[in-house]
């Protein structure tokens, strides 16, 4: 009975493979949507500045501003626009988005600093993007804090100055996409994942073939296993190939063990092909499924901790994270490929996406029964 049961799914599983890879398209939409995406994000989708136009305002010029000047365009990330003599000229750059910051050194700023006081710059930025702006105010507080540390320890000043020296574990550089490449193995894989499962019973009533497979010796059951394990191939698939991106393209090294990520993939696309179940069991087509699917995808990635914390957001949306299985997705794939984090560390979120598994999967199956009768 057992053996006969399992052929039986054997034989839905081929025939669901059969149906996703017969199709060019279908198999190149498999392999070149997701490394398309990776490196859109790998290279769109970054905090990280390269140049930041500023407009000048040296209302001291001595030599001392003029070295400061040179200590901020020669980092490589500061080029100057322009060059004014009035912080209300300097203004006008900033509406026409021409600069990003408006520097403006004090009258008196090196004859202050001979006389032991704090020499005045003024760091005028454009908030309308905030993180740009924010970004670009560290960048130049932390050359200003620095010349002027180099400025008192060149003159032997007593002056109880503190330096500061940072360090950064798990990403040197502090590179964007060094914490968003990772992210996108789970973040691509649900996307993917979730809506070919949600049409895949849509797709047989359009088709005009899931009366068969009701005629068929199928249970719901053997049916619902048929449909999600293909799914869950496809998946761990392309977590594969946006993994390889990540290790051979973005040369990000990584840090964990491949055994431990994996088994966090598939809890995660467990819990990811029961959502895609309980959508496909109460959609009637395929156009009601893809819908359905980007309704739940939008919210899913919002509340996922990819572009900004999940500890920033209202406690009420905190709450409604615990049932998100791409928040516990991307918590195990950048503790594992950046920090080398084992099963110790991350068994509270393997276990919250097993409790999500155990939950989507009976609703889905009970959907899918509900429908068949």
């Amino acid at each position: 009975m057992l053996i006969a049961s399992l052929l039986r799914i054997v034989t839905l599983i081929r025939k669901e493979l059969l149906v996703i890879l017969k199709d060019p398209r279908s198999r190149a939409s498999l392999v070149v949507p997701p490394i398309l995406q990776c490196l859109i994000f790998g290279y769109a989708a970054t905090y990280d500045l390269n140049m930041v136009p500023y407009a000048l305002v040296d209302q001291d010029r001595t030599t001392t501003s003029r070295n400061l000047v040179a200590k901020l365009e020669g980092s490589g990330i500061f080029e100057r626009v322009a060059t004014l003599t009035q912080t209300g000229q300097a203004i006008r750059l900033l509406d026409a988005k021409q600069a990003v910051l408006i520097i403006v050194i004090e009258h008196d700023f090196e004859r202050q600093l001979e006389a032991g006081a704090s020499g005045m710059v003024q760091v005028i930025a454009d908030g309308r993007n905030s993180n740009t702006s924010g970004i670009a105010q560290g960048y130049a507080n932390t050359i200003v804090s620095g010349f002027t540390f180099d400025w008192l320890a060149g003159r032997g000043s007593s002056s109880n100055s503190v330096q500061v020296t940072t360090r950064a574990w798990y990403n040197p550089q502090l590179e964007t996409r060094w914490s968003m490449v990772p992210s996108l193995i789970g973040t691509i894989t649900m996307l993917m994942t979730m809506m070919l499962t949600a049409m895949s019973v849509a797709r047989e009533r359009e088709e005009g073939t899931f009366d068969q497979l009701l005629v068929a010796p199928f249970t719901p059951t053997e049916i619902m296993i048929g449909k999600a394990v293909p799914s869950m191939i496809v998946g761990i698939t392309q977590a594969s190939t946006i993994l390889l991106v990540a290790l051979f393209w973005f040369r990000i090294p990584f840090a964990g063990s491949f055994l431990t990520l994996y088994l966090g993939l598939s809890l995660f696309l467990a819990a990811a092909i029961g959502f895609g179940l309980f959508l496909s069991s109460i959609a009637a087509n395929m156009q009601q499924a893809m819908i359905l699917g980007f309704v739940f995808l939008m919210p899913f990635m919002l509340l996922s901790g990819l572009m900004s914390p999940t500890d920033n957001m209202p406690k009420v949306l905190q709450y409604a994270t615990m049932i998100n299985p791409l928040k516990y997705a991307i918590r195990i794939t950048r503790s594992v490929y950046l920090e080398g984090a084992g099963l110790g560390t991350l068994l509270p979120d393997m276990l919250a996406l097993v409790a999500i598994a155990a939950a989507t999967m009976p609703v889905a199956a009970w959907m899918f029964r509900h429908r068949l009768n």
